[in-house]
C-alpha cells in the first residue's frame, strides 16, 4: 500500500516570511511541498504562520480540493488572543516563545475547525510536529512526519532553551512515524549532543531539490569569466563578508571581475554595500537583492563562471549540520564552487570533483577563486563533476525518494 494515493488527504504546518501579506518564496518548503504534492492526493489543508521577522502575525491557512484552492483565510486572533498580545511585544530574540505557542495552538484549532481526519501529517520543525502528534493521539491524523530544515546541538546560546530544544527534537524523533532531515550531518549532531541508540529512529535523508528550470548549465565558452556570483541569505555566518574581502584580493589580479550578490533584505543589503564601499569595491558589486522568481535567479547565476560558498566557521553555527541551497544550485548551472569546510554539502561535491574545499580565512578563500581563474582544465573537470552532482536533484525525484523509504520502512516494522 502506498504512502499517499489520489484519496489522501493531507496536513502541512509550517512557517513563511510574510510581507504586506505576500508569503516570500524563503523556508518553509511550502511550493515544493505543494508542487510535489497537490497532483498526487485528494485535499490538502495548508497552515503557514508568519515567522517572527514577518510584518504581520496571525497564521493563513489554505484548503485545497483536487489541486484547487478551494478557500484561504486568516486564523483571528479571537482563539489565541492572550498569546498574540505576546507576539506583538517588542523583541529583538531570534526565537520567541510566544510565536511557538500560537503554531502549537494553530495546529489543534486548524485540524478541529476543517472536517474528517487527515492520513498524513507534516510538521516542519518541532512544535508543529509535537502538534502533529497530539492530534494523533486523538485519531485526527494517521501518520505524522516531522520535517527538520536546520538542527544544531547548540542552536541556543541560552541554555535552559536550548536544553528545551533538544528535548523537543529527541520526543519528537521518539513519537513521530517518520523524520526527515534535510542533511545527513542532522543525526551525527543529535548524537553528538548525547541522543541514545541513534540507530532505531526512522530518519530519512530528505535533502532540499530544485525546480527543473533551475537545473540547466550553459556552455563554457558562453559563462562570464569575469562574473564571480555570491547567492543566498547575508547573514554573517554564511559569509557575505569573506566573500567580497577575498573578491577584494582577486580583483588585484583580475581587474575586470565582478561579483553578484543575490539575496538579502534591504536591511542586510545596505550592510555589505557599505562594506564594499569601504573596501573601495563598489563599481565592481552589484547587489541584486532577493529576487522572488526562481527561474530569473537561476538565469544570472548560470551566466557565472564561479559559484562562491563562504560558510564561517563558528563553533556553534548550525551550518555544520545544514544542507547548503547557494550550493545547490551553483552545480546546477554547472559552476564549480569554492567552499569552506563548513557544510556537509560542500564536503560532498568536493569528494565528487565539482569544488574546491579552502578554510574561512580571506587567503584560503581568495586563493581557491584564483586557482580556479588560472587552471582551465581543473576548471573544465569540476564544471562536468557539478552538472553530474545536480542532475537528479529536483523536487520531484527528492520527495518521491522520501516516501519510497517510508513504504519501504513501514514494511519493516
Amino acid at each position: 500500500m502506498e504512502i499517499i494515493d489520489k484519496t489522501s488527504s493531507i496536513f502541512f504546518a509550517t512557517f513563511s516570511r510574510y510581507e504586506k501579506g505576500k508569503r516570500q518564496p524563503t523556508n518553509g518548503m511550502v511550493d515544493p511541498v505543494l508542487s510535489f504534492l497537490l497532483p498526487k492526493v485528494r485535499s490538502l489543508v495548508l497552515l503557514d504562520t508568519p515567522h517572527l521577522v514577518s510584518d504581520s502575525i496571525e497564521p493563513i491557512i489554505e484548503v485545497y480540493n483536487d489541486q484547487r484552492l478551494s478557500s484561504r483565510f486568516i486564523l483571528s486572533k479571537f482563539w489565541y488572543f492572550l498569546i498574540y498580545l505576546f507576539c506583538t511585544r517588542p523583541s529583538t530574540s531570534e526565537t520567541r516563545i510566544s510565536y511557538k505557542v500560537r503554531d502549537f495552538i494553530s495546529v489543534l484549532l486548524v485540524a478541529f475547525t476543517q472536517k474528517g481526519s487527515y492520513d498524513v501529517f507534516i510538521g516542519l520543525e518541532s512544535v508543529f510536529a509535537l502538534a502533529g502528534i497530539v492530534l494523533k493521539k486523538l485519531g485526527k491524523v494517521k501518520t505524522v512526519v516531522y520535517y527538520v530544515s536546520d538542527y544544531a546541538p547548540n542552536r541556543y546560546k541560552n541554555k535552559a532553551f536550548n536544553a528545551l530544544y533538544l528535548l523537543l527534537d529527541r520526543f519528537c524523533l521518539r513519537h513521530c512515524d517518520y523524520t526527515w532531515d534535510v542533511s545527513p550531518a542532522m543525526q551525527k549532531g543529535r548524537i553528538q549532543a548525547g541522543l541514545p541508540n541513534a540507530g532505531i529512529y526512522r530518519v530519512i535523508h530528505v535533502p532540499n531539490g530544485l525546480f527543473p528550470s533551475q537545473i540547466a548549465s550553459l556552455p563554457i565558452a558562453k559563462r562570464d569569466k569575469n562574473d564571480l556570483v555570491y547567492m543566498g541569505i547575508l547573514q554573517s555566518d554564511m559569509g557575505p563578508d569573506l566573500a567580497i574581502k577575498a573578491f577584494g584580493v582577486v580583483l588585484k589580479i583580475y581587474p575586470k571581475m565582478k561579483l553578484h550578490i543575490i539575496g538579502g533584505s534591504q536591511k542586510d543589503s545596505r550592510i555589505y554595500k557599505a562594506m564594499a564601499k569601504r573596501l573601495r569595491l563598489e563599481k565592481s558589486i552589484l547587489f541584486h537583492g532577493f529576487i522572488q522568481d526562481n527561474t530569473e535567479m537561476a538565469k544570472i547565476v548560470r551566466r557565472c563562471y564561479i559559484g562562491l560558498a563562504p560558510y564561517r566557521a563558528f563553533p556553534d553555527s548550525w551550518r555544520w549540520f545544514g544542507d547548503a541551497g547557494k550550493i545547490r544550485q551553483y552545480t546546477a548551472a554547472g559552476l564549480p564552487v569554492v567552499t569552506t569546510q563548513v557544510p556537509p554539502l560542500g564536503r560532498f561535491i568536493v569528494s565528487q570533483g565539482a569544488g574546491i574545499m579552502t578554510t574561512d580565512t580571506v587567503k584560503s578563500f581568495s586563493n581557491g577563486i584564483l586557482l580556479l581563474l588560472s587552471d582551465f582544465a581543473l576548471y573544465k573537470k569540476l564544471s562536468r563533476g557539478a552538472q553530474k552532482v545536480s542532475k537528479d536533484n529536483t523536487w520531484e525525484h527528492v520527495y518521491s525518494k522520501a516516501l519510497s523509504d517510508m513504504k519501504a520502512m513501514r514494511s519493516t516494522i
